[in-house]
């Protein structure tokens, strides 16, 4: 790649970065951060709270 002018090499690369957003398109993925996606995930979830509380216990016990 190192013989391509550096128009040529950024030709490639957008017609790449082209591709890959099409991909993105086709395949639904959506634009939200993952932890967006998965927000609410365990709402009303006993365990969860369980887990939150008990991480919770743990960080404050180790100042």
């Amino acid at each position: 790649m190192s013989s391509l002018s550096l128009e040529q090499r950024v030709a490639l690369l957008e017609a790449e970065v082209a591709r890959l957003k099409l991909q993105g398109a086709s395949t639904g993925l959506s634009q939200k951060p993952w932890w967006e996606q998965i927000r609410g995930t365990f709402k009303n979830d006993p365990a969860y709270v369980e887990a939150m509380r008990l991480g919770r216990e743990w960080r404050e016990g180790q100042v």
